[in-house]
Formats: structure tokens, C-alpha cells, sequence
């Protein structure tokens, strides 16, 4: 079944060129990532080929394709990461602002580097299991542990800094540079322990994302934004919605497995109030929901009438 565009995830890598002459490093990467696949296979046949007795030559030849594979990967981030630390020792890489233009030195080695680790991002994407991501990232300079999971979205792959047990939704994008307009803007984007990231949301450069912190799905963060620990953020640009107590100790362990999102969000509801509001007369109990209601319709009815203003325009 085909994959619609917006679906299409992963750690790949802009594709911005400018100059075509920089697709010799894909040749030079593939070339070099080939010549020990070859030298493999070639051992390989030699060693268990027999024109009588074929049967074990075909019958470990889906482990060899397996492993070659994973070969090829350690090889491509292998000849990449070389052809890297010459070119990041002619010209550092540096956060900025910059002009997108070939003149701009900053914006010609950003796209050189982006091309250098193209394929081996690519083949390490295509890999059923997503530690190979991990492997790539932190290889390239990515500050990441293999407990997190960004398999699932589209991740810069310079001046990235995460912590651990983070989560990117489906088709979300993490980003360390983008270009607006005839400028390439350069930040680092730090992204700490525990934080989750709604699917197709999307996080600007220099974002720093405080611990146990959630951006809402669609939500989108501004250049240099600052989120704080423990927040629910929504909305383009996201803002504060409330706090996060579901990281609370023990309490993800308290509410368990439910059947459904109504289930869930009852059971939250239950366990803020006994752990919350417990000290409450009934009456502060039912004044405190009452408030919390009517925050929740004010904040609807404004997202509808930007939408409805929106749509109209």
C-alpha cells in the first residue's frame, strides 16, 4: 500500500543543494560502502559453493543478506563520518543566522554536510528495527540514548540535544535549522528527559523543551522558543495549557490500561481529584470544577472563532 507524503517519516535530511557538484559524495560514500558488500559475498561464495551440494549455500545466504545489510550501514556512517571531519575541519559548523545564498559559506557547508549524511541515514531508516537511527544520530553529533523513540518523525541531525525516554509522534519535525524567506537560521534545539511530542507537531530551532513537558499534536513552536518543565503546550504558537500531573509518581501505574479515551480521561479525573483536592470542603470541590469547565469552553470557543476567522479570510 502506498504512503501518503505526509506520513512519509524519518531522520532524513533537507534536500536543499547548492551546488549539484556536491552529489560526488554519493558516489564516493556508495562506491566505498559496496567494495566490502563485495569482498563479503565474494568470501561467502568460496567458502560454501559447491556445484553438487548447493542446498547450504542458499540456506545461510538470508542470514549473509541480513548481516551484509547491517554491514552496509556501519560502512556508509563509517566513509561518511570521514569525509565529515575533513570538511567540519576546513569549516566548523556554527548556529546563526545566514544568508541563502551560494555566496554565504555558512549556507554551502551546511548543504555539503546535509548531502554527506544523506545515505547513510537513508539506509539506516530503511532497517526494520530503529536502533540503527539511534546509532546514526549519535555517530553525526546528536546528543540522544537508544531509550528514546524518534523513529517515527523527522529529526534534524546537527545541534540536537535530547534527554532520555523521549517520544516523537508520527510525522512530527524537530528542527535545528530552517530556512525563511532568503535567510537559513542555525540553533541548537535541546530537548529534555521524558518530554513528548504530539504527532505533525513542530518544534523550531533553538526550542528548549523543559523536562516531562508535552507538545500537543499540530502544535507548533516558535525560533528560540522556551517551553517549562511539567506543561501541556497547545496551539500555533503553542502556548501554556496545563500542568502535566501524569508523570507523577506512580500515578501512570494507578490509572492502568483503559478501553477507551473517555475511560482514560475519567480516570485522570478521579485521581487528580483524590490526590488533589481531598483536603477540599464539597463545596470548594464543586466550585473548583465548575471553574475548571468554564475555562476549558472559553479556551474552545477561541480556538473556534480564530478557526472560523481563519476560514473565512
Amino acid at each position: 500500500m502506498s504512503v501518503p507524503n505526509t506520513m512519509r517519516v524519518g531522520p532524513f535530511l533537507p534536500t536543499v543543494l547548492v551546488r549539484k557538484r556536491y552529489l560526488i559524495f554519493y558516489i564516493i560514500i556508495i562506491w566505498a560502502t559496496i567494495i566490502p558488500l563485495l569482498l563479503i559475498f565474494w568470501a561467502y561464495w568460496q567458502w560454501l559453493w559447491d556445484y553438487k551440494r548447493p542446498l547450504h549455500f542458499y540456506t545461510f545466504l538470508p542470514l549473509l543478506c541480513f548481516g551484509m545489510y547491517i554491514i552496509a550501514v556501519f560502512s556508509a556512517i563509517f566513509f561518511a563520518k570521514i569525509i565529515l571531519l575533513f570538511v567540519n575541519a576546513v569549516h566548523k559548523p556554527r548556529e546563526g543566522t545566514f544568508l541563502r545564498h551560494p555566496s554565504d559559506k555558512d549556507y554551502r557547508y551546511w548543504s555539503m554536510r546535509s548531502t554527506i549524511k544523506r545515505f547513510p541515514f537513508w539506509l539506516a531508516h530503511k532497517f526494520p528495527f530503529p536502533f540503527l537511527d539511534n546509532v546514526c544520530f549519535k555517530v553525526f553529533g546528536v546528543k540522544t540514548k537508544f531509550s528514546n523513540s524518534l523513529f517515527e518523525g523527522w529529526c534534524d541531525t546537527e545541534f540536537m540535544e535530547f534527554g532520555k525516554n523521549v517520544v516523537v509522534g508520527q510525522g512530527a519535525i524537530i528542527q535545528s535549522s530552517v530556512i525563511i524567506g532568503n535567510l537559513l537560521i542555525i540553533r541548537k534545539t535541546l530537548i529534555e528527559d521524558e518530554v513528548r511530542i504530539g504527532s505533525h507537531a513542530i518544534v523550531m530551532p533553538g526550542t528548549h523543551i523543559g523536562r516531562r513537558s508535552v507538545l500537543a499534536a499540530n502544535s507548533v513552536t516558535t525560533v528560540g522558543q522556551e517551553l517549562k518543565d511539567g506543561w501541556i503546550y497547545v496551539g500555533i504558537p503553542a502556548k501554556e495549557f496545563k500542568r502535566n500531573w501524569f508523570f507523577e509518581d506512580g500515578l501512570q501505574d494507578k490509572i492502568g490500561q483503559v478501553e477507551s479515551v473517555e475511560k482514560l480521561r475519567e480516570r485522570y479525573e478521579k485521581m487528580y481529584i483524590k490526590r488533589y483536592d481531598e483536603s477540599h470542603t464539597y463545596k470548594e470541590r464543586k466550585e473548583l470544577k465548575k471553574k475548571l469547565k468554564e475555562e476549558e469552553i472559553k479556551r474552545f470557543e477561541e480556538e473556534y472563532d480564530d478557526f472560523e476567522e481563519g476560514f473565512n479570510i
